[in-house]
């Protein structure tokens, strides 16, 4: 398992990290699956938001807290940012039909994979946020090989992402 660990010394850092990321996505023509770990306000749909825009959206990007799913179909690749936190059961993943949308071909941010346990397939890349002076520590992790070749790339990137 490699990892990258990165300073985001604020929301625009934060950001600047998802827009990278989807960026290397796209090139990859690959789907992906990213688990967003951390506690409350840690940037997650931050992250997400600045992702979801790399991809060329230019409207709003909203937690899906009460919906469990925001579908970004229009991007290429169609991209889901799920938020589980208020989840009662993994089951209801079942209900929803949350296997179609890992197909091999879209991007699935998902916020609060824990809570979808037993049901989420493997992520590509796990990234935890957590607390770190006045900003937030990002540790990318792969765990796959598509999710190893986009962290060797955003660490060739440097520090610009």
């Amino acid at each position: 398992m490699s990892e990258h660990r990165l300073f985001l010394e604020g929301e625009a850092d934060t950001q600047k990290l998802g827009r990278a990321l989807a960026r290397l996505a796209k090139k990859s023509g690959q789907g992906l699956t990213v688990f967003l770990e951390g506690d409350l306000g840690m940037g997650k749909t931050t992250l997400s938001r600045g992702f979801i825009r790399g991809l060329g959206h230019t409207g709003a990007v909203k937690s899906p807290t009460y919906t469990l799913v925001e579908p970004y179909e229009e991007l290429t690749p169609p991209t889901y940012h799920f938020d589980l936190y208020r989840l009662g059961d993994p089951e209801e993943l079942e209900y929803m039909g949350i296997r179609d949308y890992f197909n091999g071909q879209s991007v699935c941010l998902i916020e609060w994979p824990e809570r979808g346990t037993g049901l989420l397939p493997k992520p590509d890349l796990e990234i935890q946020l957590e607390y770190q002076g006045e900003g937030r520590s990002a540790v990318v992790r792969a765990r796959s090989e598509l999710g190893a070749s986009l962290l060797n790339e955003l660490e060739l990137t440097g520090p610009r992402y």
